[in-house]
């Protein structure tokens, strides 16, 4: 499948300002939502947010990695800045983040990108390298500090499936039920899957 071409050169990132930045990633949201990763073009973002195509391509390589930072500066809560001082309250305050409006759209934002990602290797790549890793990597921070409380077996084999669970929760209720996954829904899967899993 055709991809948008992408600039050959590591990009150099500008100054932006936050503000600014979080103009831009919501703008990349909105058209996604409204036509889908094939039909997004860097053209369309730069019309939207009244910006130069060189800007976005000096800040990002191209359309897979400006999507990626979009997704990840979008999350409602920050794995890393994640503490409760249990594991059980971590583990609720990362999937229940989100009110329940925010959470069917962003369900349905991800399973338009994971159904491209199937087909676009670059956004694949992207979505691996600036989303996925990163966040295991705060996952695993936030399951280690339950490991040194004293709250999960170290040795425990579930600690290498705890990212499958979660994406697990958001994926299979639409799969299964037809039914959007909401905070109540997500609450009761950490307690009746992930907690027993963990030895909790």
């Amino acid at each position: 499948m055709p991809t948008e071409p992408t600039d050959p050169v590591t990009p150099r990132r500008t100054r932006l300002t936050p503000e600014r930045e979080g103009e831009l990633y919501t703008a990349v949201l909105d058209i996604l939502r409204e036509v889908g990763y094939d039909a997004l073009t860097m053209d369309a973002v730069a019309a939207r947010t009244h910006a130069s195509k060189a800007t976005l391509y000096r800040q990002w390589r191209g359309k897979p990695e400006l999507v990626a930072s979009a997704l990840r500066h979008q999350k409602p809560v920050r794995t890393s800045d994640v503490d409760t001082g249990s594991a059980r309250g971590d583990l609720r305050a990362l999937m229940c983040a989100a009110d329940d409006a925010q959470m069917e759209k962003d369900a349905a934002l991800m399973r338009g990108l994971s159904r491209a990602a199937h087909n676009n290797p670059d956004l694949l790549r992207a979505l691996r390298e600036m989303l996925i890793e990163p966040e295991l990597a705060e996952l695993d921070a936030v399951l280690r500090r339950a490991v040194d409380r004293g709250e999960i077996a170290a040795d425990n084999p579930a600690l290498d499936y705890v990212g499958h669970m979660m994406v697990g929760a958001f994926v299979a209720r639409h799969l299964v039920e037809d039914r959007h996954p909401d905070s109540a829904y997500l609450s009761r899967y950490v307690d009746a899957v992930i907690i027993p899993a963990l030895g909790l």
